[in-house]
């Protein structure tokens, strides 16, 4: 199945220059277990070292990384880097009505909080803070429309900011050597109607008996997993089923990072560091 996925998928992402690409509503085109239509602006912001226009069906990001140099007081002196992310969502957003911004009138939400905290795990997964040395990374994630998704859309779209950002520093050398040591991408999942669906969009998940969101490596280690049975439990084995399902999505959303970034000229593995061999 993960073959056909891959090939599906090569026909899916649309690599944008100049613009967002503004669609109506994106349904499946092939069935529950494939993830919606991906499309990408890079470089659209001109002030940060990496950024990109992400767009999971209608679920559409922005997301940023930017680079300081220098790191939080209590990591000074000890020769490694940090990364952080930062997650909002806009005030319309929502399709059905407005809603105040976290941060401007009142304090930033516990979902929002918990969100951001979720992509600067995942993502300080891909680095070695110790090759980037004392200098911090943040991504930025803001929602501009809210279509199901939007915490696994900020953890890939931030991961290509990311990765855009190191090719930046790499060729004014301000950082000598690959520090990227994996492909982190992340969906979700989750059964709707008895049936196992992949990228789950608003409507979906709002009907689903289980939504799951899964973080993970290219080669399928697990990141991070976030779950719950809504109404009755699961057996394990449909657990272990949603969790295999997630990890071929999440392969997908590695081939087209890179197929994304080769589209800018920019090889992901010139970005990692060479694994020994054993």
């Amino acid at each position: 199945m993960l073959k056909n996925t891959l090939k599906v998928i090569v026909s899916r992402v649309k690599i944008v220059e100049g613009g967002p690409m503004v669609t109506d509503s994106v349904q499946k085109d092939i069935s529950p277990q494939n993830h919606r239509p991906v499309t990408a602006v890079c470089d659209f912001h001109r002030m940060s070292e990496g950024s990109v226009f992400y767009q999971s069906g209608n679920t559409r990001v922005l997301c940023t990384a930017s680079i300081d140099n220098q790191v939080p007081d209590w990591m000074r002196g000890k020769g490694s880097g940090w990364l952080t992310a930062e997650y909002q969502m806009h005030p319309r957003s929502n399709p059905k009505k407005r809603e105040r911004r976290d941060g401007r009138g009142r304090a930033i939400g516990g979902r929002s909080q918990e969100i951001q905290r979720l992509i600067g795990r995942s993502l300080r997964a891909a680095v070695d803070l110790k090759m980037l040395g004392e200098k911090t990374i943040t991504i930025d994630c803001d929602v501009l429309e809210a279509d199901g998704g939007t915490r696994t859309a900020s953890i890939t779209g931030g991961y290509i900011a990311l990765c855009l950002a190191l090719h930046r520093l790499r060729q004014t050398g301000a950082i000598l050597s690959p520090v990227l040591v994996d492909v982190v991408t992340a969906i979700s999942v989750g059964e709707v109607d008895d049936q196992l669906v992949l990228d789950l969009c608003y409507e979906e998940d709002s009907r689903a008996n289980v939504d799951l969101n899964l973080v993970a490596t290219e080669n399928g280690a697990i990141v991070e997993v976030q779950g719950t049975a809504e109404g009755r439990a699961i057996p394990r084995e449909r657990l272990d089923a949603l969790i295999d399902l997630g990890l071929e999505g999440t392969n997908s959303l590695a081939f087209n990072l890179r197929q994304i970034l080769n589209e800018k000229g920019i090889s992901l593995d010139s970005l990692l560091v060479r694994k020994k061999k054993p």
